[in-house]
């Protein structure tokens, strides 16, 4: 009798607990399906950013990590691709508001129908790097080697300038790799004969021996923008919102011209995937407070 009530209060206690559990599951869900939609909410609020893992993107990245935008009063949401035509999928399909890019996919953009405007010019330039195991020395010694970019792009055009200007005997094959970390491993792994490469990617290309034969930045051509969407800025709210993205913009370029990149060596492995050998090596990057493109780049856009 006493194996009888002891196995029936045992039972008991089971129900009990299986009930609890059940409905503290349900509440669970249903706080879930709560949570996300508040959280839904705010992400429709806040401004939207793509990014890349590059070092033209370290102000934005300073600025979400450290707080800086929270304390302008703007609440900014980044959308991390390794890949620039996602990048502009995302701001063609109104993902974001914002996109980091270049002048000719951003006028490529425009083309298609999606006006932007430029508030931002970056210091993004990209170096022409050939494969050490190519023997790739002059430009003219391109003939019959493959050049890894990205088609309508500052990368697609380098890579013809360096093709025409080092006027090889036979062609040479511009393939198109997008994802950049892709077309870096690529590298490495002596699957492609040359390609454009920015920082950091760039100087971790160096560090293994890989062959620079141009820099961007020697053609003077400053391409690299912050785009935003032309038509958020009739919104008066998000108006105010790029407005203090900019403010908390330049109060980043000030910290990290100031401290140098290497004190944020733990932000740009975050975002960038960069080891410490190759942040330790980067070259000094100087950042400029927000203004627009100058006109001659605008001009190279447009042709």
């Amino acid at each position: 009798m006493n194996k009888f009530k002891t196995f029936t209060a045992l039972m008991l206690l089971l129900a009990i607990g299986f009930a609890g559990c059940g409905k503290s599951e349900a509440e669970r869900h249903r706080l879930s399906k709560k949570e996300k939609a508040r959280l839904d909410s705010l992400d429709r609020a806040a401004l939207k950013i793509a990014v890349m893992p590059t070092m033209d993107c370290l102000p934005i990245f300073l600025a979400c990590d450290d707080s800086i935008f929270q304390q302008q009063g703007v609440d900014v949401h980044l959308r991390r691709y390794t890949a620039q035509m996602d990048c502009d999928t995302a701001i063609e399909r109104k993902r974001v508001e914002g996109a980091v890019t270049d002048l000719i996919r951003a006028h490529h953009i425009e083309k298609r129908g999606t006006a932007l405007t430029y508030p931002i010019s970056t210091n993004l330039y990209w170096q022409f790097i050939t494969n050490k195991r190519s023997r790739i020395s002059e430009l003219k010694q391109l003939s019959d080697k493959m050049v890894a970019m990205t088609r309508y792009s500052a990368t697609d055009y380098l890579a013809t300038l360096a093709i025409d200007s080092g006027k090889p005997k036979y062609d040479a094959y511009k393939v198109q790799i997008n994802d950049l970390n892709i077309r870096l491993r690529m590298l490495l792994n002596n699957e492609m004969d040359a390609m454009l490469l920015p920082e950091p990617q760039a100087t971790k290309a160096r560090l293994e021996q890989h062959v620079k034969l141009f820099d961007s930045r020697d053609k003077n051509l400053q391409l690299g923008v912050v785009a935003f969407r032309k038509k958020i800025l009739s919104e008066p709210r998000r108006k105010d919102q790029v407005a203090k993205f900019i403010k908390a913009y330049n109060i980043a370029v000030d910290s990290i011209n100031s401290r140098g990149v290497q004190h944020y060596a733990r932000i740009i492995t975050k975002y960038t995937g960069a080891d410490a050998e190759t942040i330790s090596n980067l070259p000094k990057l100087k950042y400029e407070h927000a203004m627009e493109p100058r006109r001659r780049d605008l001009a190279v856009a447009q042709k």
